[in-house]
């Protein structure tokens, strides 16, 4: 005992261990930073890269160049992270080829157990390179709906509007519906009493749908009037249409209520309405 005792303080107060783990240290530190700047540097070159892509005739959406440019540097992460875990194996002096050799045949057995990882890498890449959805677009995957903020390799981020983050495996995506590719539409429905004012109110909302083009920024074209939706015995229902850039219908189908509802007025209608939006 006494004897091991004395080999453990012997090492402990020698000063070459001490030399080589300071060595160490300084030499893990320096890769850690070196891959943090490294890191820094790569997004900072992609960004400029698709930055001047912007002056080019020959360019993809912006919707996929931030996909590709999320997707991009998450790879340049992963790449510089797993050089610096060798890096620093090394300085630990743990021989790395025969573990990267060790690493294959254990990849290889594993694989079988990990085919729903390959399932979500995979269709990851079909979901970016054939344009599904994008960064920033407003999607419904199954049961969840909200804007994508991020495209991984394994998985997808959506937030919701009312503010939750949800991770979706991407092998788990099978139907996907895209409400930020094509115009939206709002619909809005307005009721009038049966009372005769009907070409009144025809007349009062073709007026003020025709003024309307181009008074709105999200408006694709003015207005349309489509005229008498359902006739009952005390109301009439009067239907109005807009095309909207996407996902704007919401807003636009408002400022429909709003814009009718004070021409009507001034017009002494009285009315009600009801909308959808698609």
């Amino acid at each position: 005992m006494d004897s091991i005792y004395n080999n453990v303080i012997k090492e402990i107060l020698d000063e070459k261990v001490w030399l080589l783990m300071g060595e160490g240290i300084i030499k893990i530190f320096l890769v850690l930073l070196l891959s943090r700047i490294i890191i820094r540097i790569g997004k900072t070159i992609l960004n400029k890269f698709f930055k001047a892509r912007l002056r080019s005739p020959i360019r993809v959406s912006e919707r996929r160049e931030a996909t590709l440019i999320k997707l991009l540097e998450n790879i340049i992460t992963y790449v510089i992270n797993f050089i610096a875990l060798i890096m620093i194996l090394d300085i630990f002096g743990i021989e790395v080829m025969p573990l990267l050799a060790g690493a294959g045949v254990l990849g290889l057995a594993i694989g079988f157990g990990a085919q729903s990882l390959v399932k979500d890498i995979i269709t990851g890449f079909f979901v970016i390179f054939e344009d599904h959805f994008s960064v920033g677009d407003y999607i419904k995957i199954n049961t969840f709906e909200g804007e994508v903020l991020e495209i991984g390799l394994r998985t997808t981020k959506i937030k919701s509007s009312s503010g939750e983050l949800h991770f979706i495996p991407n092998g788990s995506i099978i139907q996907v519906t895209n409400y930020s590719i094509l115009n939206s539409m709002a619909v809005v429905d307005v009721t009038i009493p049966n009372d005769g004012s009907v070409e009144l109110a025809e007349k009062v909302l073709i007026d003020l749908l025709s003024s309307m083009e181009g008074k709105y920024e999200a408006l694709i074209n003015a207005p349309e009037f489509l005229g008498i939706e359902t006739v009952g015995p005390d109301e009439i229902v009067l239907r109005v249409t807009a095309e909207t850039k996407p996902m704007y219908h919401v807003e636009i189908s408002r400022m429909l209520r709003k814009e009718i509802s004070a021409a009507l007025d001034l017009s002494g209608i009285t009315s009600t309405y009801k909308g959808s939006e698609s």
